[in-house]
């Protein structure tokens, strides 16, 4: 961990997502707050089982419809409706309507992040079959949060990049006891990664233009991964390598919601341009 001289704080907060009546911008995010918040709103719209496995179900920052999430949820039409009807109400859930249908997705990123931080608390669910077994392991390996990867992958292609000095400003390890505001299941502000001057051209091997990486949001950003406990990449370039890396086929959706699967294209490929070995 750099020492206090030359640790920089992030002061910004991930922007193009809409923003919510009388929520700050910018620097203002990390003022302290001068306004009540009602938690307990919050909290009861997540509460109910069905509308958090309809939000769990969102966080891979997609935009389902509301039959897929009845699905998942395990919860007739009607029902669902109900739930998600509440939750555009609140501020939680975005709806677009394509032609005869309506998709949903999450708020924005705030709202992944919230969930992800309620998981360091909560309970376990119990374990009761093979499936949920499976699920939960393949969650841990590789995963998406919100727009940008996580997990073991999400964590090694942070490493990689830092490894082969396309990212500098730090080792992409968490270290709690040394830490001022970083936490798991958040994004990280105690650090400030770069881009190197070699980084565009080794991203540009995989046809990534950092010169047109999303605008109106931080281009490198970090969160602490809430199962591996060290960084993985967010921010404008984590998003556009998520989507550079389905765009080639190297990573691919699983069945199960924000669980993505590395393909035997992807191995080689990220070991061929990164060095990474992901076992």
């Amino acid at each position: 961990m750099p020492n206090s001289s030359s640790t920089s704080r992030a002061s910004v907060r991930d922007a193009g997502a809409p923003r919510r009546p009388g929520r700050a911008s910018g620097e203002e995010q990390d003022a302290p707050l001068k306004h009540q918040t009602d938690i307990a709103r919050a909290a009861a719209l997540i509460a109910d089982p069905s509308r958090a496995r309809i939000l769990k179900c969102l966080a891979d920052g997609r935009a389902l419809p509301a039959s897929a999430l009845a699905g998942e949820a395990g919860v007739g039409a009607a029902t669902a409706s109900a739930h998600l009807a509440k939750l555009v109400e609140g501020e939680f859930v975005t709806v677009e309507a394509r032609g005869r249908y309506r998709y949903y997705r999450l708020f924005g990123p705030d709202v992944s992040a919230a969930l992800e931080a309620l998981a360091l608390i909560a309970p376990p669910l119990a374990i009761t079959s093979l499936k949920q077994s499976s699920r939960t392991n393949a969650l841990h390996r590789s995963r998406t949060c919100y727009d940008h990867l996580a997990g073991r992958l999400g964590v090694a292609l942070m490493q990689s990049l830092l490894d082969h000095g396309v990212l500098t400003g730090h080792d992409g390890i968490h270290r709690p006891a040394e830490a001022v505001r970083d936490r798991p299941a958040s994004y990280g502000r105690d650090i400030v990664y770069e881009l190197s001057a070699a980084g565009p051209s080794v991203l540009a091997e995989l046809g990534v233009d950092t010169d047109r990486l999303p605008p109106r949001r931080p281009a490198i950003r970090y969160c602490v991964d809430w199962s591996e406990h060290q960084h993985h990449l967010a921010g404008g370039l984590g998003a556009t390598l998520k989507t550079r890396l389905f765009e080639l086929g190297w990573v691919r959706w699983g069945a199960a919601p924000r669980v993505v699967h590395l393909t035997d294209d992807g191995a080689g490929g990220l070991e061929r341009t990164l060095g990474l070995v992901f076992t």
